[in-house]
């Protein structure tokens, strides 16, 4: 009989961060139903998302492509309708049950900002703010004490109870399951209640160190990003106590449904995958959210548990959410697809080898940044090239901050780097492609929007939604000029010819 596979997905979830990595003395008793799950199956412990970002992270994850092969270039350009998906191919052997985000992977379904700003911020060579106005960006925590704080998630968890108890009364005659919840945890904004806040001791919170390194990159992100609620150290680890809350709160979720399939008699035939689309900055680097390649953002977590799957083992060489694909197709006996980049984790998570790639890759060019950047970690160490800016180097095992760039230092080690990564992408085609792609979708979007087919309700237009293409434009890029309008006019006079 084929394994049923629960899948739970978290967002925004900083891999580093569970108390069994044993990386931040403050989550050290904070996951302790992930750590049992942990405890009971396989951690991978240096697992990296291919795309720092929800919607191309889930593309990638989805179809076991990279962004430069499916093209989910941003929050607006995932994968097209009717692209295959591992849950899709599953329907043919599982019953599948996709609750929370589950078309997030899909083009078109984030805001006209992420579109705009996407296609254009190579342009914004003024670095007006980006994600002025950001409703990501409260800090609030309540005084009650329910422990059912984040009240949707756990309604979703609750539905995921629901369905394991009905196939369990289905019994031998069932058909195998597709379980996968997508939740809204961890995702900023940063909020919770005096209850989960207690759980968290704030003595043993950090203020990261600055980053003084002034990268163009880091520059560009810094201020696109218009972090408005200050960098003193109160607030940062303001920040970072409540995302922590947010993150023991999750874990009581995924304790009680872990529960719910061993009270139904299920767990013996179920293989567990716990996750997350990309990680959370928390003010390391003095940024929040994500759309970066330092650890913070790019960092995920996995954790196996289930029949055959090795209790407490740790595998400690990198693996990439390009690799669950193949690894569900493994697990439900479906061929792998030629178009996989990936790997299938099964063998390593079942211990029949230590063997694997060795390496992760990750590409970013989506809101917040100005240029498209690529990401190599192999032997401890992290190469990022940023395509028009100076590549970095840095040695996580030393560095673990990343503030500490050895590119200059170590040019063999980045020349190796490169051409490893160059063997996968080819990244001239890469940006032609990606080039053209921006140029031909925003005329498309100028051309509409000026006919007034467009209503923003985001941002700054949340109380005041406008089908004005000015004030559009000024919502993407706050304070975007006559200056601007004429240098996109240019970009795309000069190259839709």
């Amino acid at each position: 009989m084929k394994p049923n596979i629960l899948m739970i997905h978290m967002e925004s979830w900083d891999g580093r961060m569970l108390g069994c990595q044993g990386y931040h003395p403050a989550m050290e008793q904070a996951t302790p139903n992930i750590d049992a799950l942990a405890a009971n199956g396989t951690r991978f412990a240096n697992t990296y998302c291919s795309n720092p970002i929800c919607c191309p992270s889930r593309a990638n994850m989805l179809s076991g492509t990279y962004t430069h092969e499916c093209e989910s270039w941003n929050n607006f350009k995932g994968l097209e309708t009717g692209m295959w998906t591992y849950d899709r191919g599953l329907r043919a052997t599982h019953e599948v049950l996709l609750l929370g985000k589950h078309d997030d992977h899909l083009t078109g379904h984030h805001s006209i900002m992420n579109r705009v700003a996407d296609l254009l911020e190579p342009l914004n060579v003024r670095n007006l703010p980006v994600m002025n106005e950001d409703a990501a960006q409260s800090i609030k925590v309540a005084p009650d004490r329910n422990h059912r704080f984040h009240q949707a998630d756990w309604h979703m968890f609750d539905q995921a109870a629901d369905f394991l108890k009905k196939k369990a009364d289905e019994g031998p005659e069932g058909r195998p399951f597709f379980l996968c919840l997508n939740p809204g945890l961890v995702h900023a904004a940063f909020h919770t209640n005096a209850y989960w806040l207690d759980k968290i001791n704030e003595d043993l919170i950090d203020a990261p160190p600055l980053d003084e390194t002034n990268h163009p990159a880091n520059v560009y992100q810094f201020k696109a990003k218009a972090w408005r609620n200050g960098l003193d150290a109160d607030t940062v680890r303001r920040v970072r106590r409540v995302y922590f809350a947010m993150c023991a709160e999750a874990d009581a979720m995924v304790g009680e449904l872990v529960k719910a399939l061993n009270d139904c008699g299920l767990a013996e035939n179920t293989t567990i995958i716990f996750s997350s689309d990309h990680g959370e900055l928390a003010m390391e680097h003095q940024q929040y959210y994500k759309m970066s390649l330092f650890e913070g953002s790019v960092r995920v977590p996995l954790i196996l548990a289930g029949p055959g799957i090795t209790a407490g083992q740790v595998i400690e060489s990198p693996v990439s959410l390009i690799d669950i694909a193949p690894t569900i197709c493994d697990l439900a006996d479906i061929p792998p697809r030629s178009c996989f980049s990936g790997e299938s984790l099964l063998p390593l998570a079942r211990g029949e080898t230590n063997e694997s790639r060795g390496w992760a890759l990750a590409t970013y060019c989506g809101v917040t940044t100005n240029t498209m950047s690529h990401m190599l970690v192999k032997d401890q160490y992290k190469l990022i090239i940023h395509e028009g800016y100076p590549s970095r180097l840095f040695n996580l095992a030393e560095d673990p901050g990343e503030l500490n760039d050895l590119a200059t230092i170590e040019p063999d080690r980045v020349r190796e780097m490169t051409n490893l990564l160059e063997s996968v992408i080819d990244r001239k085609e890469t940006l032609r492609i990606w080039e053209d792609y921006r140029r031909h979708t925003f005329a498309q979007f100028q051309r509409q929007a000026k006919r007034g087919l467009y209503l923003d309700q985001g941002y700054s237009l949340r109380k005041s939604p406008s089908s004005d293409y000015r004030e559009i434009m000024n919502n993407a890029f706050t304070g975007w000029s006559d200056e601007d309008e004429t240098r996109v006019a240019q970009w795309l006079a000069t190259t839709l010819e």
